[in-house]
């Protein structure tokens, strides 16, 4: 595999080292890249005890991005649990659904321990969670046994090493364990402010129609007898409009302009323009008559 990658890539310096610490299998987790491909790597994790997966072992995919650990992971489970859906890119603050709290210092041993202290909270409606009663989770992970992985030939009652009532964490499992409370604690911090977020939108949203209707009462003209308002407050301009539909009302129909006269009917202009053009041409033909008639005359004295 080591022909195969370019080994001054700071992923793959990364990655030839975390497989060489988690070569061999704990009590709780394990993890190992696939033969032919470094940047996908299965891992087989143990139910957290005094839990609904107390007894389950639960296997998955880590698929890592060529820029890390600059980026996050994506995580996916691959059995049956009742917490994660299977096959689904899992939506936690390590994985690739929230790149902005992820961390370089962060490591697969982190994301593991973060996973199994992930199983026994509440979904709340996140990507690729599930929230199934106690009892089926119960025997989902008496199921889960008798997974075997056919990409990697990983079977759950081999994958970890069997639990022994003297066993101590060691000083690398130490240190992932604080990092994967501080992984939690800022899971729940985020949710609460998402949390908090969503009702002040909520509050706000809930409000904007009481100050509307808050509006509209003091747009609303004065009830008073005098009609007086409130000296020392200006009106803002739908106020000032609502006050003068008010006073048009009160003032009724006797403020009101009064009327324009009826002009002429249109069939008395008519009647008008007929007789003037009548008149014109009656005009017009006695003048013309009164020139023909006085030229004759004048023609007459002549021949005399």
């Amino acid at each position: 595999m080591e022909s195969k990658y370019n080994l001054k890539s700071p992923a793959v310096k990364r990655l030839m080292k975390e497989a060489a610490e988690l070569r061999e299998p704990t009590e709780h987790y394990h993890a190992q890249p696939l033969e032919d491909n470094l940047f996908e790597w299965h891992f087989s994790v143990r139910g957290p005890p005094d839990s609904d997966f107390d007894g389950g072992v639960y296997h998955g995919r880590i698929v890592l991005p060529p820029e890390y650990p600059m980026k996050p992971p994506s995580i996916i489970l691959l059995t049956p649990n009742g917490r994660f859906e299977v096959g689904k890119k899992i939506c936690l603050s390590i994985s690739g659904h929230h790149p902005e709290t992820w961390q370089p210092s962060w490591s697969i041993r982190t994301a593991l321990i973060a996973i199994i202290g992930f199983m026994p909270t509440k979904g709340e409606g996140a990507i690729g969670s599930l929230d199934y009663t106690p009892e089926e989770r119960r025997a989902l992970a008496k199921k889960s046994q008798d997974f075997c992985c056919d990409a990697c030939g990983c079977s759950m009652r081999s994958a970890l090493m069997a639990l022994t009532p003297n066993s101590n964490p060691g000083a690398e499992d130490r240190q992932a364990q604080e990092l994967a409370q501080q992984i939690s604690f800022k899971a729940e911090s985020s949710s609460s402010r998402q949390a908090s977020e969503g009702g002040a939108a909520e509050s706000e949203a809930s409000s904007a129609p009481v100050q509307e209707d808050a509006e509209q009462t003091e747009a609303a003209p004065p009830s008073g007898a005098d009609g007086a308002r409130t000296p020392g407050r200006p009106l803002s301009p739908r106020q000032r409009r609502a006050q003068q539909r008010g006073e048009t009302a009160a003032r009724g129909p006797a403020s009101a302009p009064p009327p324009r006269p009826p002009g002429p009917p249109r069939e008395q202009s008519q009647a008008g323009s007929a007789a003037l053009i009548v008149l014109l041409t009656l005009a017009l033909a006695a003048l013309v008559f009164r020139r023909l008639y006085l030229a004759n005359e004048y023609r007459f004295h002549y021949d005399l």
